[in-house]
């Protein structure tokens, strides 16, 4: 279906405007600059209603049984948790809420993984960090020194382990973002608008 060059003009202009009020979300660090949110949550397992997704639901509520964490099966071998960002960003932060009613202790030993491979479930990709006990807080922030990737990997190596987590955000250095003046427009010889 052809669009008018009018409305797709006006489609052109309010992806910049949106683009744009991201863009500044993001520089003003507001809660939308956590690429995790818009990204699509994968474990090894999954043990009753905890799936993947509860990870990233923008909620670090640690008390697994309101829930709003994710959970492996019980004793598994060497279980991951993944969040796949869509896109390739340099990566500066991850920011892990572990559970905080019991059990903290199952995530020490975890690694944070970051690139762009999904070989070995994203557990071969360069390491972030290592979560050796996260002590009393249950929020725990990680520096990446702007590594790229668009897949974040928490990967708890060893047998009979449970891999739990309530939250795991992400946040990319301002670089990674276009800004509204770098996505160009032009038409075609239909009068076709193309996004470029």
């Amino acid at each position: 279906m052809l669009y008018s060059p009018q409305t797709m003009t006006a489609w052109v202009l309010l992806t910049r405007q949106l683009m744009a009020t991201e863009t500044r979300a993001i520089k003003e660090g507001y809660p939308s600059s956590n690429l995790a949110l818009k990204g699509e949550a994968t474990q090894s397992s999954t043990l009753s209603f905890a799936a993947a997704s509860k990870a990233i639901d923008g909620r670090r509520n640690s008390f697994y049984t309101n829930g709003f964490c994710s959970h492996t099966a019980e004793d598994e071998t060497d279980p991951w948790w993944r969040v796949d960002l869509q896109h390739s960003f340099t990566i500066t932060t991850v920011k892990v809420t572990n559970r905080g009613d019991c059990c903290a202790e199952r995530l020490d030993g975890a690694e944070i993984r970051i690139g762009n491979s999904l070989e070995n479930n994203g557990n071969n990709n360069p390491k972030c960090g290592t979560i050796n006990s996260l002590g009393s807080s249950p929020t725990h922030t990680f520096q990446c020194n702007e590594m790229e990737g668009r897949y974040i990997t928490v990967f708890l190596p060893g047998p009979q382990k449970i891999l739990t987590m309530c939250e795991v955000e992400v946040f990319a250095s301002l670089s990674a973002f276009p800004s509204p003046s770098q996505t160009t427009s032009g038409w075609d010889c239909a009068g076709t608008v193309l996004i470029m």
